[in-house]
């Protein structure tokens, strides 16, 4: 029986498509930058997020930490939400390598930092504190729900950045998914900020790579930081060709996992045991309380895999399902029937 797989949409596997164009990707040696199809995706991601120049990196991970890196020097400090990817899931790596200071901020349920206290935590010019040099936005925002942040959001913080010479990141991981559920085109969604990171193999289903987008004097730098954490490539049109894949032929499809997310919550909703908001479902990512006291969060997890059906436990009362090209409708339909079996049993 087939395996549904909710843990996240990193699981997606590559299209035939994307397999085929790794076969027959030209290449060359990146780090020299004569891999001509690396050059050919970083060309058309600058152009798809409305900016100067790109860089492929291997993770969303290393996207953030080398752009926080190319932004901030040695003791700076940065302003994230306390909910942000990057402050709760990438290893402390922003102080752990590049001596960065986390300053946190409340995440509202919106995913959003509420402009006056964003701006109250700018430091002021004094030498016992340190430089408030950028501010991170997370869109879609992972543990808030996967909600998307709005264009007039994100312009009011790039206002507010911009008014005190300092910069804009956007940690936009999941940035086209946020686009899709917007209608809004992805460039005008982050046009104000300084640099945008977003991944291919999350629901654009690459096996790996992501892109960091800024200017080309931002870009020369990156580069750097790229080469000095290991992130130096070779023949890294194989990754390219699947990215390039990725950006032709599935981004529209993502509203098919924003509906199947949307169905698997109603449906989810009515089971006895289970609750969710069904005014906290935005695009592919749900969040699922259960508030049947007989079981644990643990114990639904392993009877489900027992059924073929894979999801993360993020508490003891609490789970997380994402969506992704690897699951169908049909397959929520499954995951609805077995759920429902199990609590009413």
């Amino acid at each position: 029986m087939k395996v549904i797989d909710l843990r996240s949409d990193t699981v997606t596997l590559p299209t035939d498509a994307m397999r085929q164009a790794i076969f027959d990707a030209e290449l060359g040696d990146d780090v020299f930058e004569d891999d001509p199809t690396v050059n050919r995706l970083e060309g058309e991601a600058a152009d798809v997020m409305g900016k100067e120049a790109a860089l492929l990196v291997p993770s969303g991970t290393m996207a953030n930490l080398v752009s926080i890196l190319t932004h901030c020097q040695r003791g700076d400090e940065i302003i994230l939400g306390d909910k942000a990817h990057t402050f709760l899931y990438e290893a402390g790596g922003i102080s752990a390598y590049g001596g960065i200071h986390p300053h946190t901020l409340e995440n509202r349920p919106d995913g959003t930092i509420d402009l006056s206290e964003m701006e109250a935590a700018v430091r002021l010019d004094n030498v016992h504190f340190p430089r408030t040099k950028l501010i991170c936005l997370e869109n879609t925002h992972n543990v808030c729900h996967g909600i998307p942040l709005t264009k007039a959001y994100m312009d009011d913080v790039a206002d507010l950045t911009h008014g005190r010479g300092i910069s804009l990141h956007i940690d936009g991981a999941r940035i086209f998914n946020a686009a899709v559920a917007l209608g809004e085109d992805v460039k005008t969604l982050v046009t104000n900020a300084d640099s945008v990171s977003f991944c291919l193999s999350k629901g654009l289903s690459a096996p790996v790579g992501s892109l960091v987008c800024g200017t080309e004097l931002f870009i020369r730098k990156a580069r750097r930081v790229r080469k000095g954490l290991g992130g130096g490539m070779r023949q890294a049109g194989i990754i390219a060709a699947s990215g390039l894949v990725a950006l032709d032929e599935t981004v529209e499809r993502l509203a098919e996992d924003h509906a199947n997310v949307r169905r698997l919550a109603q449906g989810i909703d009515i089971i006895v045991g289970l609750t969710v908001d069904l005014n906290q479902v935005y695009t592919n990512i749900l969040y699922i309380d259960l508030v049947d006291d007989s079981k644990t969060a643990q114990e639904v997890v392993t009877t489900m895999e027992a059924e073929d059906i894979r999801f993360l436990t993020i508490s003891p009362d609490r789970f997380r399902m994402v969506t992704n090209r690897g699951v169908d409708a049909k397959d929520i339909e499954r995951v609805l029937s077995v759920l429902n079996n199990y609590f009413s049993s």
